[in-house]
């Protein structure tokens, strides 16, 4: 065995949250295959063992008797490989979030997260405590230090690594997507190692887990930068040669594949959300409302993309003011993604149930409640076929639309998963042109019409909302950025509008609670990210 190389499998994979034991078998079937390729080294994400993120899973009486069988299956192995496998563990009373390096069944180091996240997404802090101390470990002549995620975003836990001899740095992770995260990493790893001149394996999930994506983007960066990477979204095992030239180490041989584009990285993001919900969930399939319009026309091709047209049903769901427009556009969606096509008028259910409150609302004005009828009534059809055939209904509302509240409770929100809930309607746009660019599914016309929810004779959203151009900055700014509405109006926005849009988005948090999940994509959406009281005092300003 020669001191000068070292081979190393990034391992890039789904361990599902909660399959303990199948989590294990799947490493040691890894584990296996990089051996064939003569890998001295396999490294797996984080929490490996559990899945991640486990959350209240942690607290169950039988967690621990459940990852000690789950460890015994790999020691029992006897796996002449170094195992780098991320697993939870108590010690005297108190829980860690720990790695341990596992080889021909003995287990020869551990290490303690030092760093716990307990921000945006992250809740680590409720589980966890804070290890204390480094680990480093010599494997074939080469000094590897051990760091688990969020440690490498602070000097301390690597600095100590280094100062211990450390020249290889692995550092496994449960790192979610949102925008631009895959070149944050990049950049923050290369840092790392330029600064310590290390070489840094960096080992991700690749899988969807309820309204998170994580979509790998593993890679080996020197201080010479950025040597090797995995595809995003994609599950991989890769073998990585490793090779110390005079005190640094180098990596023989390695690819880098660029960063996917913006709009390419979040439609896969969108495909991966959704395919893991529906598939680890066991439904057949998804059906969906399909309205003629944008984003609905977008979450029926995400869906197709994610699934198979053969599993995701469109269903018409036409009313008075629905627009031979609207249904032309459907139809023609419908057909260009060769799903099941169904058209189902709504017509005498609405006029049947006016009829049924007539005596009630005699007397009274028309308003939103006729509205919220038709959407409610569309709901209860799609559930309805959702029930029978063990399809789970795909709701279609956006970010922009689910923070000021335009959407109907039991109605158009009525569902089991929302793929667009944290994509600003903007966006909606660009991804439904970049979709086009793949093949032409979504008419021209629906991107370009001003969009309508067709509630009411003549409707338009911009009726009753700013702009979408300016209502998405307002958004992001007050939710993601949690700017002031004085700072946001000195920023140059109408007051008015600042004003309308908090206030919305304030009374409208009641609605959010009730919303199916979605995939998350922004760094901050609506859900694990924010949560906010529904009764509250709180008044906007400074």
């Amino acid at each position: 065995m020669s001191l000068n190389s070292l081979k190393v499998a990034l391992a890039q994979d789904e361990f599902p949250v909660g399959d303990i034991s199948g989590n294990a078998e799947k490493m040691i079937t890894l584990a296996r295959r990089a051996m064939e390729q003569n890998a001295r080294v396999i490294v797996f994400p984080e929490l490996t063992i559990t899945g991640y993120p486990p959350e209240d899973l942690l607290l169950r009486p039988s967690m621990a008797t459940r990852v000690e069988a789950a460890m015994n299956i790999l020691l029992e192995a006897g796996l002449p490989i170094y195992m780098v496998v991320g697993f939870p563990k108590s010690e005297d009373g108190l829980l860690y979030n720990k790695l341990a390096v596992i080889y021909e069944g003995q287990i020869l180091v551990e290490y303690a997260k030092q760093r716990l996240p307990n921000y945006q997404v992250f809740d680590e802090k409720r589980y966890f405590s804070e290890g204390q101390g480094t680990s480093v470990i010599e494997i074939d002549g080469f000094r590897c230090g051990l760091t688990i995620c969020e440690d490498i975003w602070f000097d301390q836990p690597v600095s100590d690594a280094t100062e211990s001899g450390a020249e290889i740095l692995f550092n496994i992770n449960g790192s979610p997507y949102h925008i631009d995260r895959d070149g944050q990493r990049r950049d923050r790893v290369s840092q790392v190692a330029e600064k310590y001149r290390l070489c840094v394996v960096y080992v991700n999930h690749n899988c969807g887990q309820d309204e998170l994506v994580f979509d790998g983007g593993s890679m080996v960066v020197t201080p010479d930068g950025v040597q090797h990477t995995l595809p995003t979204y994609e599950s991989r095992l890769d073998i990585v040669e490793l090779r110390r030239n005079d005190q640094d180490i180098e990596v023989i041989e390695g690819s880098v594949i660029p960063p996917r584009p913006r709009y390419e990285s979040v439609y896969m993001a969108l495909i991966q959300g959704l395919r893991a919900y529906v598939n680890r969930n066991g439904f057949t399939g998804v059906v969906m409302g399909l309205s003629g319009g944008i984003d609905s026309g977008l979450s029926l091709a995400i869906a197709v993309d994610a699934l198979g047209p053969e599993r995701v049903h469109a269903v018409m769901l036409p009313f008075e003011y629905t627009s031979q427009m609207s249904q032309d556009d459907a139809k023609t969606e419908a057909e260009a993604l060769g799903v099941r096509y169904s058209v189902l008028p709504i017509v005498s259910m609405f006029h049947a149930g006016m009829e049924t409150l007539k005596p009630l609302f005699d007397g009274l004005p028309v308003d939103t409640t006729e509205q919220n009828l038709q959407a409610r009534i569309r709901g209860q059809l799609l559930m309805a076929i959702s029930n029978k055939t063990g399809y789970m209904v795909l709701t279609t509302g956006n970010k922009s639309e689910m923070a000021v509240g335009y959407a109907t409770l039991y109605g158009d929100m009525c569902g089991g998963f929302n793929v667009l809930k944290d994509v600003p309607k903007t966006l909606v746009f660009e991804l439904a042109r970049y979709r086009n660019t793949l093949s032409p599914v979504i008419p021209q016309r629906v991107i370009d019409r001003p969009p309508s929810a067709e509630l009411a004779p003549d409707q338009k959203d911009e009726d009753s909302l700013p702009p979408y151009a300016i209502l998405d900055q307002l958004i992001e700014r007050y939710v993601e950025n949690d700017e002031s509405l004085e700072s946001i109006v000195a920023a140059g926005f109408d007051r008015a509008d600042v004003t309308k849009v908090i206030r919305l988005i304030d009374i409208n948090e009641y609605k959010r609670r009730q919303a199916p999940e979605g995939v998350r994509i922004t760094s901050r959406g609506f859900g694990r990210d924010r949560r906010y009281p529904i009764t509250n005092a709180w008044k906007p300003g400074i």
